[in-house]
């Protein structure tokens, strides 16, 4: 079977009432989904850019306080992918 290279596997996995959630796909923003946020301090892993944008393109989506109890190990695996799709294919 094919891994989804926009899955994140946790490393500390979070906990929704009786649920575990071990990993997360990322879907590709759109240019709503990054309204609020600033493309320069997205690129830059700003930890408060992040943490506006995970919640909604995160399957399954991941609530704000979710986003705010990732382990930072977890948040920088994220925060990778989310940067990997403000790049333009050129620059890969």
């Amino acid at each position: 079977m094919e891994q989804n290279e926009n899955v994140v596997v946790f490393e500390t996995p979070l906990k929704r009432g009786e649920m575990e959630i071990s990993q997360v796909e990322l879907i590709k923003p759109t240019a709503g989904s990054l309204r609020g946020v600033r493309l320069s301090d997205l690129c830059q892993s700003d930890v408060d850019s992040l943490l506006t944008v995970l919640p909604r393109i995160t399957h399954p989506a991941l609530t704000k306080p979710e986003c705010n109890n990732l382990d930072p190990v977890d948040l920088i695996a994220l925060g990778g992918k989310v940067i990997g799709f403000l790049q333009s294919k050129s620059d890969e």
